[in-house]
């Protein structure tokens, strides 16, 4: 009975370190978290039987739980553990005010980006994370982004050209559009990043693509999701050859050979002089051009490539995820669809708008995308570990484990606070009655409630807040709504099965819709021209 005797040395194997975990590594503190209710602990090891990281579904877990918690409460964790969830708009701001100084990234957050993605911005914590944002900011302006839309929109047209050529009747075709937009991803970022083109557009096939291809197929077995989850508490597990891992270096490897010979190619041209100008306007080019003028923004040939890692994964996986999920909405309301696609056909030739007139003259455009980024976020909670003793302060009151009321928290060192992202983005406490449903309208209104005092970009956590809050994000506004512009005014959006076809979600970095029984992460929408 060779697998019986393996699941029980596995789990006699499991619960040494739970034991070790509970008697050494919580042994001896100081200051201690202040006791919160919250759900019992299902599992001795996981904590939850159903946790599962980044699952959307305990979204709908944890709102459920403020109501009958309150809006700080205690869920356990592996190993004895547990993570402090934090729905309270008070506490959320000091948190997010008190990064850098108090609160950063565990360490298993830490190892794992390290490894992956070198030391990067993703990577880099307190003084290390200020010198690489400033060092970054001029290559992620305005001024910056203003200059790339074409890019986007170029991108675009070739989809535009493809699906014109697929569609050959008036009942459309079935495309699968998430295909579409990953390779509007790669391509906009090769191009607006580092001045060079992945031709996945064109058909080629990018050794980038077939990692992460690779991811959405993977099926993680329980033993990769059992060492998954106690890396937390080891950080040393992250590191165990699981499948999942050997995609991740597989990834890696592909990044970092791609981001060197970019790099290569940019120091050759620049020493001979020789730069185009879509080189010198692109991120990378940016960012180098700053480093020759500031000492202070210079950075080593390892944190550049370690930049240029995250903008890749960035640039291909968030805004592409998000441009799905914002054509299925379309697709799930076609009112919604109808009525942003008579702004865009009044609005003039939306197909070559400017970033201005994207930003500031397409006002239900811009709800559309804000509605989808709040309904869908792609990372759905972030947790971070307390580098020192912290009082947390409480918008509402809460009442403890021991039955006492407290406008008050203590949280001790070595503790996990968790930003829900997902949750609040659609917590009727946050947004109101209809936080669940996909309203444009909203972004229209006024702000009530306690979204109002959330003070992420527009009110939202999607981007994150604080110090840490996500450098790309006009970056990929501007890709969104230049894609939307030009693909929702020319075609429409129908699922093939109806209103009713249902939807799942995949994990691979970020969150990613995909219909139920299709392969990998395939969302095939009927797609028909606008005539």
């Amino acid at each position: 009975m060779p697998s019986a005797s393996l699941s029980i040395s596995a789990g006699l194997f499991l619960l040494c370190v739970w034991l070790f975990s509970k008697f050494f590594l919580n042994a001896s503190r100081g200051v201690t978290t202040t006791r919160l209710r919250g759900p019992p602990r299902t599992n001795l090891i996981l904590g939850l039987s159903e946790f599962t990281l980044q699952s959307v579904s305990m979204s709908g877990a944890y709102e459920e739980w403020a109501t009958r918690y309150g809006a700080v409460y205690a869920v356990p964790t592996a190993l004895g553990r547990q993570k402090i969830i934090v729905t309270d708009s008070t506490a959320l701001l000091h948190v997010y005010n008190a990064e850098r100084t108090v609160y950063e990234k565990p360490k298993s957050d830490r190892k794992f980006l390290g490894e992956m993605f070198g030391h990067g911005i993703a990577w880099a914590e307190g003084d290390e994370h200020k010198r690489q944002r400033k060092a970054l900011s001029p290559a992620f302006s305005n001024a910056a982004i203003r200059k790339l839309t074409p890019v986007f929109q170029d991108s675009t047209h070739k989809v535009k050209s493809t699906w014109d050529d697929l569609i050959e009747s008036p009942e459309g075709a079935i495309i699968d559009v998430q295909k579409w937009l990953n390779a509007i991803g790669l391509d906009s970022i090769g191009i607006a990043g580092f001045a060079h083109d992945f031709h996945v557009l064109d058909g080629e096939r990018s050794p980038v693509t077939a990692v992460f291809e690779a991811l959405e197929h993977a099926n993680i077995n329980s033993f990769d999701t059992v060492v998954l989850i106690l890396s937390f508490v080891f950080p040393i597990m992250s590191s165990l050859p699981t499948r999942r891992t050997r995609l991740f270096w597989e990834l890696r490897r592909t990044l970092e050979e791609i981001a060197g010979r970019m790099l290569e190619d940019t120091r050759r041209e620049k020493e001979v002089g020789v730069v185009d100008g879509m080189r010198d306007k692109s991120l990378i080019g940016l960012l180098l051009k700053a480093g020759l003028k500031d000492s202070e923004m210079r950075m080593t040939p390892e944190e550049v490539a370690s930049q240029m890692n995250v903008l890749l994964l960035a640039g291909y996986e968030t805004s592409s995820a998000s441009l799905t999920w914002t054509l299925m909405e379309l697709a799930w309301h076609p009112e919604i669809q109808e009525k942003l696609r008579k702004e865009l056909s009044q609005g003039g030739d939306c197909d070559d708008a400017t970033w201005d007139q994207l930003t500031y003259e397409l006002p239900y455009l811009d709800a559309v995308v804000l509605e989808a980024l709040r309904v869908h976020p792609v990372v759905t909670e972030l947790g971070r570990e307390a580098i020192r003793d912290d009082i947390i302060p409480l918008g509402t009151p809460i009442v403890t484990a021991s039955g006492e009321t407290v406008s008050n928290i203590t949280i001790a060192k070595g503790s996990t606070v968790v930003t829900p992202i997902r949750c609040i983005n659609r917590s009727e406490a946050f947004w109101g009655p209809d936080a669940k449903i996909f309203r444009p309208e909203r972004w229209l209104e006024p702000i009530t409630g306690q979204a109002k005092d959330l003070q992420g970009h527009r009110h939202l956590l999607t981007f994150h807040d604080g110090c840490r809050a996500c450098i790309g994000k006009g970056f990929a506004l501007a890709e969104m709504k230049a894609v939307l512009s030009i693909l929702v005014r020319h075609f429409t959006f129908e699922f093939p099965d109806g209103l009713d076809t249902k939807v799942e979600t995949h994990v691979t970095i970020v969150v990613r819709p995909k219909v139920a029984g299709q392969d990998g992460t395939k969302v095939p929408l009927r797609v028909k021209r606008v005539e």
